[in-house]
């Protein structure tokens, strides 16, 4: 795989691969077109099991 060197200062959306201009906006990009995927990992204490998830003991 080659990665192009156009662009690495600009922050990138790491589910879309969009560049964009600030950290803000690349903010915004993810707040309101990944809502479901930032609402869900916005606090790492909260997730319940997932189905299949094995307890050992």
């Amino acid at each position: 795989m080659v990665l192009s060197m156009v662009d690495q200062h600009k922050p990138k959306c790491y589910i879309c691969s969009n560049v964009f201009a600030s950290l803000e906006e690349l903010r915004m990009h993810q707040e309101a077109d990944h809502r479901e995927f930032v609402e869900f990992h916005k606090d790492v204490n909260n997730h319940s099991p997932a189905p299949g998830d094995v307890t050992v003991f």
